[in-house]
């Protein structure tokens, strides 16, 4: 299959350049080769980095963004913003001069302003909403999953150039929240043509944004072509053209980085990071990873509907014989649901030690004394948490050998794999989560929160009153350090439960080519190439 993925890329790309040679000069086109195909274009649908670093990244604003390199919150489509003493109202003053990108079926007749922003935050929390119905299976998994819709009571539109949020409580976090893919400012306008037509599916299918470049073209799983936005508010890109080139191998990707048929790429295998600190057409960006690779129990089927198997089988883990195969040294051993250089971590939490003969007396001790049978899904893509995931699955499939437990693998392309968990479909799973807003709730609420559940990105199931307690007085406690009493609480209840396996925390590299200028590695998984430029 990796075959002829590498053919139909390879072919889709060729003709790219023959494509755009015509005007090489007069036009600059960067191609980046990405790692998997987004599960569509609307960034309220979805939760997954892959889908986001081609919907939201590129093609939508929120009314406040997080700063390039950092987690600090600045202007957007809000120039200024205030909040009330008791924390309960958020107002939000408006960009003026704000265009939306055009196509062939719609031409905004007006700029940006309140009435998008309701559309946008109404579509997701009223159930009587137009807009609200989806497709069978289809959530708004992110709003649903950081339960915004017991956070907000209402959103109110004061005037078009302003918007007041009032809340049902105080929530730390809130600020943040809107920063995130998510809460990315949907046309209003092309939403009432659309359904006026007959059509309203097409919103989600044909991104219409306010961002700096505005999709061309999409061939599932080959290649996505953008082009600038030449109204973007924030000044149009150097780069005339944008090219995402859908390359799931690593090796391959660094292949056509090497031969200068891409320009950055991401995700790249570690067993290649040595050879790219020594490449002379190649700048290695590093960061540390705001991230955790996981493997999610099902605890809706057995047997992972008990505890004692949940810990035998965290036990059986030898995760030193996976940070060194899988990761060779770009990943630390993780214990917690959030890393280690987050605030919140409770490194008083004693990781589960490697112990095979502790871990067959707990599988007996969960009713399984002769062993069981199971099924691990693998990822199906790179992800910084989780470099290859069918090899991890390899050895995590020998490990629990040793114990009796014979495990089926099994993956599918990552929009079906994704599809199918969030209907619960998946036995055991491999998955994990690159932070969005630098706060621990955007770990606690869709990994492992109840809402979560609901919108499909808690993908063991798990619904713990006791943990969910401590998350929700964390989420409503204003002091920092209070807060974090509350998360190391709800850690110590997660590992006691087990309804995880964490894995680890990984360094995240991103190659990019020399004549490349202006890219900087986002404090989260996100590719931004708006204030890109590149060399002759």
């Amino acid at each position: 299959m990796l075959k002829n993925g590498s053919l139909i890329l390879k072919t889709g790309l060729v003709a790219i350049l023959c494509a755009y040679a015509g005007m090489a000069v007069a036009a600059k086109t960067l191609v980046f080769c990405s790692e998997g195909s987004p599960e569509g274009f609307n960034p309220q649908l979805f939760t997954t980095g892959t889908t986001h670093d081609a919907s939201s990244v590129p093609m939508y604003n929120r009314l406040v963004e997080f700063d390039r390199g950092n987690l600090n919150i600045v202007p957007a489509l809000a120039d200024s913003w205030d909040v009330s003493p008791d924390g309960l109202t958020y107002t939000f003053k408006l960009r003026k001069g704000v265009k939306f990108h055009s196509s062939a079926k719609f031409k905004p007749t007006r700029d940006f302003n309140a009435d998008d922003v309701l559309f946008t935050y109404n579509r997701m929390a009223d159930p009587s909403h137009p807009y609200h119905k989806l497709a069978a299976g289809q959530t708004f998994a992110y709003f649903e999953d950081m339960g915004m819709s017991k956070i907000v009571d209402k959103l109110e539109k004061v005037d078009d150039q302003t918007v007041r949020f009032k809340l049902k409580h105080p929530e730390a976090p809130f600020l943040a929240n809107m920063a995130m893919d998510f809460a990315s400012i949907l046309s209003a306008e092309y939403a009432d043509k659309m359904k006026a037509a007959g059509t309203p599916d097409t919103v989600d299918r044909e991104p219409i944004g306010t961002g700096a470049f505005q999709l061309a073209s999409y061939q599932k799983d080959a290649i996505i072509r953008y082009k600038a936005f030449d109204q973007y508010w924030d000044g149009r890109p150097k780069i005339d053209n944008l090219v995402y080139a859908i390359t799931p191998d690593a090796s391959v990707r660094y292949a056509k980085l090497k031969a200068g048929e891409c320009h950055v790429m991401a995700f790249p295998k570690p067993a290649d990071i040595a050879t790219m600190k020594t490449d002379p057409a190649i700048n290695l960006q590093v960061k540390e990873g705001l991230n955790i690779g996981y493997v999610a129990f099902n605890v809706e089927k057995k047997p992972f509907d008990n505890k004692f198997v949940r810990q035998a089988l965290s036990m059986a883990i030898d995760k030193s014989t996976i940070l060194k195969t899988v990761f060779q040294g770009a990943g630390h051993p993780a214990k917690n649901l959030i890393p280690p250089t987050m605030w919140g971590f409770n490194d008083q939490v004693k990781d589960y030690p490697y112990d095979v003969a502790k871990a067959k007396e707990l599988l007996a001790k969960g009713g399984y004394p002769n062993g069981t049978e199971v099924e691990l899904w693998y990822l199906p893509v790179s992800r910084p948490y989780n470099p290859d995931g069918k090899r991890m699955a390899e050895l995590i499939q020998a490990d629990w050998a040793k114990i009796g437990v014979k495990t089926k693998l099994t993956t599918y392309e990552w929009t079906e794999y994704r599809k199918r968990s969030k209907t619960g479909e998946q036995h055991a799973m491999m998955f994990g989560w690159s932070g969005d807003n630098g706060d621990p709730d955007n770990f606690f609420g869709p990994i492992l929160s109840c809402e979560a559940v609901k919108g499909g990105g808690n993908v063991s199931r798990w619904c713990n009153k006791d943990f969910e307690d401590q998350f929700q007085k964390a989420k409503t406690t204003p002091k920092q350090g209070e807060r974090a009493k509350f998360y190391e609480k709800a850690q110590e209840i997660a590992h006691e439960e087990a309804p995880v396996i964490y894995i680890a925390n990984s360094v995240r590299y991103t190659p990019v080519r020399k004549e490349v200028v202006g890219f900087k590695m986002d404090a989260t998984s996100h590719h931004y190439f708006d204030k890109v430029d590149l060399l002759k």
